[in-house]
């Protein structure tokens, strides 16, 4: 048997997470391999420990976590404050063995099984790593409850009391015919029977959209399915296999099979397929796609086609034109739908009235429409944007400071600069210069407002400027250590725009000198943006196609930048990056 040692690390927000470690017993390449195990779910790594040796690969290190809440971790028992925290708790664990055992993310392979699963696919999907296979064990994508309409009367308990826990309903023996693991599942005091309503909900919500939008998932996948599985259902699993964006997929149905597909009596038939598919894999060249180009051929582009064509049928047309009538009309009550209509949904001025979140109207009614409205989805995520923004800014100033580089900020299509200027205002160290930009007179003129509102007239000003002029950014003055382009790409679908900003931004910025960008792999309401808000183009529809964050990423790296780190919103929808300029 594979020796094991047990370790901990801290996530992102101090939490100590538990893990195990098997090293190599035998290796004959100085470049070193890994699998990583996600558990199931109520479960903890060491009810997958087995995989250690029964995988048989002696020639791989293998690691095991605890999630959080759940085994040797810390955290609630069966709880976090939402399904993205795992994800990012996932993000860390990786970071945390590349960087303590030596690994490029092109050793790693993953092994999942059942709500593990959904983390590492939710993790592949958001964070984009280019690892070489990804292995998933009945994904649980759609929990079984059999109660009737379960799923929205957990929602409407879930908003009239708050958060609860429910029990799982699975006895051992519907996981396993096994009868030893089936009856040590019932014995081990680690495994974890609750599971909050509030991480429930958001597991069906995470699941929803990863299978939706799984084609931006490009990574080698394989799917092992039970075939007598009573705990999830199949039909999103074979989804998520037919929407994956990778030509390098496998989809086996594994007949008589339970739920714990990696634990079952007859196991040996789905590790074999494991370890084969890992290990050809691995004897593959890593293939990354190019996207690039993904403006002008992909399924972000068709999708963004789609939009700009009339709703077909009989009753759509009638439905968005009931829906923007009704918008229009509560546009005369609401302040905020009101400047939406005047100076376009995406404008400056929009942004600048969502980040204050203060519902106003000219009546009862119209401030209760001006808060529906201001509570939207994407105006959460826009603000919630606004906090990683922050954060990130924090983060390359100081790191500016630690490398003895002067900090000479430049936001190139600010709007009113709101985000920027209130995060200077929050640290001791101020930046040498600030200069924000923006082709708009109507936010020039309401930045330089904010500046003075802000006593930051000694360091900062605001001129007029194109985003997208390469000679008008690489001649920017002074020249910029750290440059932010927020909110501004995701509203142009032609990549050669971001080619020349930039490329005009990497003229100006010295090596060493830091780029914040941001980013929306997915919208769930792209059809209501497009049928029924106008843009600030001239109040035609408010189209937008979306980039998967390899594509935005690969454009950076293409102009000489170096991603480091990035945010994510829990609704995946708004991400936000710190890239560092390295040629």
């Amino acid at each position: 048997m594979r020796q094991q040692k047990q370790k901990t690390f801290i996530s992102y927000d101090g939490c100590q997470l538990f893990y195990r470690y098997w090293p190599v017993i035998d290796s004959n390449t100085n470049q070193p391999k890994a699998i990583v195990i996600f558990h199931r779910g109520h479960e903890h790594s060491g009810r997958a420990a087995h995989l250690a040796d029964e995988l048989n690969l002696p020639d791989y290190q293998i690691f095991a976590w605890d999630a959080r809440g759940n085994g040797q971790s810390e955290g609630e028992r069966g709880d976090a404050p939402n399904f993205a925290t795992l994800i990012k708790d996932a993000n860390c664990f990786i970071e945390h063995i590349m960087q303590e055992y030596n690994l490029r993310q092109e050793d790693i392979a993953i092994i999942a099984q059942s709500v593990g699963a959904v983390i590492a696919s939710a993790w592949v999907h958001d964070y984009v790593p280019n690892i070489r296979a990804l292995v998933l064990g009945s994904p649980a994508f759609s929990v079984k409850l059999y109660v009737p309409l379960a799923v929205p009367g957990l929602k409407l308990l879930y908003n009239l009391k708050g958060n609860f826990f429910v029990n799982s309903y699975v006895k051992p023996n519907l996981l396993t015919h096994d009868l030893e693991r089936a009856t040590s599942f019932t014995k081990d005091p680690l495994i974890t029977r609750p599971i909050s309503v509030r991480l429930l909900l958001d597991l069906y919500s995470v699941s929803d959209r990863v299978v939706k939008d799984a084609n931006a998932i490009t990574v080698p996948t394989q799917l092992l399915v039970s075939g007598s599985d009573y705990v999830v259902r199949r039909k999103p699993q074979r989804q998520f296999y037919d929407n994956l964006g990778t030509q390098q997929k496998e989809f086996h149905i594994l007949p008589g099979f339970y739920h714990d597909t990696f634990g079952e009596k007859e196991r040996k038939f789905a590790i074999d397929r494991a370890r084969r598919f890992i290990i050809g894999c691995f004897a593959n060249q890593l293939c990354v796609p190019s996207l690039v180009n993904a403006d002008l051929v992909g399924y972000t582009r068709q999708e963004a086609d789609n939009l700009t064509m009339p709703p077909s049928g009989l009753i759509k047309p009638i439905y968005w034109k009931f829906i923007k009538t009704n918008l229009k009309y509560a546009s005369k009550l609401s302040d905020g739908i009101r400047l939406g209509f005047d100076t376009g949904f995406d404008s400056g001025s929009t942004l600048d009235y969502v980040y204050r979140n203060e519902p106003s109207g000219t009546s009862k009614l119209g401030r209760f429409f001006d808060y529906v409205y201001l509570q939207s989805i994407g105006w959460r995520g826009i603000r919630q944007r606004k906090v990683h923004l922050e954060e990130l800014l924090k983060l390359a100033i100081n790191r500016l400071y630690d490398q003895n580089y002067s900090v000479d900020l430049v936001d190139i299509a600010a709007g009113h600069g709101r985000y920027i200027l209130e995060t200077i205002n929050q640290i001791a160290n101020k930046p040498n210069s600030i200069l924000l930009r923006d082709y708009s007179d109507i936010n020039v003129l309401a930045g330089q407002t904010l500046i003075e509102e802000k006593g930051l007239v000694n360091i900062a000003r605001f001129e007029k400027g194109d985003a997208f002029n390469r000679e008008q950014l690489a001649q920017l003055s002074p020249k910029p250590t750290l440059a932010v382009v927020s909110g501004l790409y995701e509203l142009f679908s032609d990549n050669q725009l971001i080619r020349n900003s930039l490329s005009g931004l990497a003229e100006s910025i010295p090596e060493g000198g830091y780029l914040i960008y941001t980013n929306q792999p997915w919208h769930p309401q792209l059809e209501f943006i497009a049928r029924t808000l106008t843009s600030h183009r001239d109040g035609q529809p408010w189209i937008m196609r979306r980039r998967t964050q390899r594509e935005m990423d690969q454009l950076v790296a293409t102009a000489g930048f170096k991603k480091i780190t990035m945010r994510i919103d829990q609704w995946g929808i708004f991400t936000v990056s710190l890239a560092q300029r390295i040629r």
